[in-house]
């Protein structure tokens, strides 16, 4: 076997090697900031404050939708 073979694939194999490694610690940096991400975004007060401003949008939406009866009563009759 020629020795430039030999050679290629060890070269191969550490370039491999290299690249899972290089890979793995993507993955986990990648990993630790979306964890990050996930931890501010459950800190934030946004969350909460869409969800105080969904329940007041239904309390006007079921407020408008059901008919009132003081404004039914007071109304005029011929």
């Amino acid at each position: 076997m020629n020795n430039q073979y030999i050679r290629r694939e060890v070269f191969c194999c550490e370039t491999c090697e290299e690249l899972k490694t290089f890979w793995e610690k993507e993955i986990s940096k990648q990993t630790c900031y979306r964890e990050l991400e996930e931890d501010r975004q459950e800190r934030s007060a946004l969350r909460k404050l869409r969800e105080e401003w969904r329940q007041r949008l239904e309390k006007r939406r079921r407020m408008l939708d059901t008919p009132d009866d003081k404004t039914e009563k007071g109304k005029p009759t011929d």
